[in-house]
């Protein structure tokens, strides 16, 4: 009698939705559903925090405008001690208003009104940023891990270190960019380039979303930076990255 080898079905990413409208928060968690997704759904920042403490979190898609504590607030907070990827929601159509939430560490961000399929569409490519380097290669080994400065670069785990051991929190496109940046060393990218090299995944206006995160990346790796050494800008060129990289 033959059989086949039995398989056990990977697990749905699990999402958070915080959003204090029931109406939206719930047609969310029903689209995310129907595509495979686990979600939840809180409306303010003690509900997820109580979700938080409950279990794992995959993403996070955090709305801008919340009662108490706002969406911006939520994600510095976040941010300063976990890496868990977040996509905001905003209603505000200033360039700027966005802008200050890629600073402050968001991944990306969609504009309401937004097409459903545009938002799975964006969790999807944040999702696989987020995989792309701790996966397998053709060959099936791993990225090395990279040394640079001091620094050290850990793809497969996603984290960085800097020369006195201490592990520093970057974002998911903060990575990305890194990362592009070890990969190539002393070549100068143009942002368009950098933005290929980190699979189409910065939010918004390409120039300037480039070098905000360019800018997140200096204050924590660079000593003055003010005056960069390691991530130079190259007028009209983009950017190139001056250490030498050895494999860790």
């Amino acid at each position: 009698m033959s059989s086949t080898p039995s398989t056990v079905a990977e697990a749905p990413v699990r999402i958070l939705l915080v959003e204090d409208d029931s109406t939206i928060s719930g047609m969310l968690a029903e689209i995310l559903a129907e595509n495979g997704f686990a979600a939840s759904a809180v409306g303010s920042a003690p509900e997820m925090d109580r979700a938080l403490e409950r279990g794992d979190v995959d993403l996070i898609v955090l709305d801008v405008m919340l009662p108490g504590e706002d969406g911006l607030a939520i994600c510095r907070r976040l941010r300063a001690a976990s890496s868990v990827p977040i996509i905001m929601l905003t209603a505000l159509g200033e360039e700027v208003d966005r802008i200050v939430g890629l600073e402050i560490g968001a991944d990306d961000y969609v504009t309401k009104p937004f097409n459903s399929r545009e938002l799975i569409a964006r969790i999807r490519a944040l999702l696989r940023r987020c995989r792309a380097t701790g996966a397998p290669t053709a060959t099936g080994a791993r990225l090395r891990p990279f040394r640079f400065a001091g620094w050290r670069v850990y793809p497969a785990e996603r984290q960085l270190y800097s020369p006195e051991g201490v592990r520093v929190t970057t974002t998911s496109a903060e990575f990305d960019l890194l990362l592009a940046f070890c990969q190539n060393p002393g070549r100068v990218l143009s942002r368009e380039q950098l933005l290929d090299l980190t699979h189409g995944g910065l939010a918004g206006p390409i120039e300037r979303t480039v070098d905000v995160h360019v800018s997140r990346i200096r204050q924590k790796i660079e000593a003055d930076p003010r005056d960069p050494v390691l991530i130079k800008t190259v007028r009209l060129g983009g950017y190139v990255f001056t250490p030498g990289v050895e494999a860790a």
